[in-house]
């Protein structure tokens, strides 16, 4: 077993990227929730110019740029921090459990998006073509 699983390693930055390439398919879902309603939600698409639009926006833009690989390391950092502040001010309030608080979500994006920060994008990605 331990063969297969160091055989394995060889595709490391391929796996590194379907991990950022997932994520960031994952992390749309909240993106167009916040912005357009879509998929449907508890709550209504954010008002435009409010800070729950923009956090949208940014949460769209960033997505699209680690989607294919643009700017991976920037937008990837910025979003592991988008989601520190999330975790913080809107889950932590709550309970200081995250399984308690809903926070989960939050701190794996945190997390990823701060691996993909500083391991780059893999090997599927724009960034390696530039």
């Amino acid at each position: 077993m331990d063969a297969f699983f160091n055989g394995l390693g060889r595709f490391r930055p391929q796996f590194l990227s379907i991990l950022r390439i997932v994520t960031a398919l994952l992390y749309l879902e909240h993106a167009t929730q916040k912005l357009f309603a879509f998929p449907p939600g508890r709550m209504p698409a954010a008002t435009f110019g409010t800070e729950f639009w923009f956090i949208g926006v940014l949460e769209l833009v960033g997505s699209l740029l680690l989607i294919v690989g643009y700017y991976s390391r920037i937008a990837a950092f910025i979003l592991s921090g988008e989601m520190a502040v999330a975790y913080w001010t809107a889950h932590d309030p709550h309970s200081f459990f995250p399984i308690v608080n809903g926070g989960e979500s939050a701190i794996m994006f945190c997390f990823v998006y701060l691996y993909i920060a500083a391991s780059g994008p893999g090997a599927w990605a724009l960034d390696t073509r530039r």
